[in-house]
Parts: C-alpha cells; structure tokens; sequence
C-alpha cells in the first residue's frame, strides 16, 4: 500500500481519503487567501482609524484582533460548506464532506473548526492521528464527522 491509497474500508462512492501530507499542502496553499483577507481587513481598519495605530486604542486593539479571527473562521467555514474546499484543497484535490459522503453542513463545520486546535495542541498529535488510524481520520474529522477526500 502506498501513502496515497487509502484502505479500501475508508473508501466510498465520494472516493478514497486523503493522504495526510495532500491536507498539509493544501493548509500551507490557503495561507496567501487568509493573509490577503487579513491585510485587506487591517487596511480599511486603518482608514476608519485615521491612520493612527490599531493598538493605540485598547478598543480597536480588541476589534482588529476579533475582526481577523472572524475572517478566518470565516474563510474556512464557508468554503467548506459551500463548495466543500477551500482554494489550497481545490489545488491538491482534495475536498471536505461528511461521514455519510453528503456535503458538509454549517454545524459540522463548525464544530470541526472549533475542535482542530484541540488536534494541533498537543505536538499535532491529533492530526498525525490521520497517518496511523484506518480511516485516515484526524481527532478533528472524528468529532465532526466528517472526512476529506481526495477528488483527483
């Protein structure tokens, strides 16, 4: 069995599940969208605020912080449910649904959104739980019930 082929148990009619090091990637490709959505944010932030630094003023300190986790909440949450990637899961054909093989619905993705950091803490265990475990599922896929797969 090679890296990229996953057991056939994992594999249904939405097609095999995705090899651990194609969602790393696709991680690292949605870096450059979430620093545009962010710089973008940050500039308008800027103009409303006359030009004077977000962080002289404890309030919009609070606001720019609470306004970036939005955006990339946001950006992750509704790519996921509306097209079931996002743009670096698109690249390495890769693609977001649930257990059943349905797409994802706005309560599963955000309860794997907000369960992912508890897999990432501790030393990433719970996302290398992905390369061990039958179904390639990470700690953040189980609890949501969902599965990325791979569409190419």
């Amino acid at each position: 069995m090679t890296g990229e082929q996953a057991p056939e148990a994992a594999a249904g009619a939405s097609g095999p599940c995705a090899w651990l090091g194609r969602r790393l990637l696709s991680a690292l490709y949605d870096v450059p969208a979430l620093i545009t959505l962010f710089l973008g944010s940050t500039a308008l932030l800027l103009a409303a605020n006359r030009g004077m630094r977000l962080d002289a003023d404890p309030s919009m300190a609070v606001l720019h912080r609470s306004l970036l986790g939005i955006l990339w909440a946001g950006y992750y949450v509704t790519c996921w449910v509306r097209w079931g990637q996002t743009l670096g899961m698109k690249v390495w054909g890769i693609r977001l649904l649930r257990a059943d093989g349905s797409p994802v619905r706005w309560s599963d993705a955000l309860l794997r959104l907000a369960s992912a950091p508890v897999a990432w803490v501790p030393l990433a265990l719970g996302v290398l739980a992905a390369t061990f475990e039958p179904g390639r599922h990470a700690w953040h896929d189980r609890w949501s019930r969902t599965r990325v797969v791979r569409v190419r």
